[in-house]
């Protein structure tokens, strides 16, 4: 399958498997893949399977908030 298609596949499994909407799925493909995460099966296409593309899924939506920096809510009230 191309790149393109290999992507699609690993969010159609992260939508069906794991419950979440197409939209979130998208979005947590698209960060794994901003990270660098797809790159060597953009140059090899023998990684680009339905069984790798099933492990992928679970990487991607394990990983789904871990990308994200915590960041300390804000308090409330005027600076003094």
């Amino acid at each position: 399958m191309t790149y393109e298609e290999y992507l699609d596949e690993v969010t159609t499994l992260i939508t069906e498997r794991y419950d979440l909407s197409d939209e979130d799925a998208i979005k947590h493909v698209m960060r794994a893949q901003a990270a660098g995460f797809f790159s060597l099966h953009d140059d090899l296409p023998e990684m680009r399977t339905h069984e790798r593309a099933e492990q992928d899924a679970k990487t991607v939506f394990e990983q789904r908030n871990k990308s994200r920096p915590h960041v300390a809510p804000k308090r409330g009230g005027p600076a003094k």
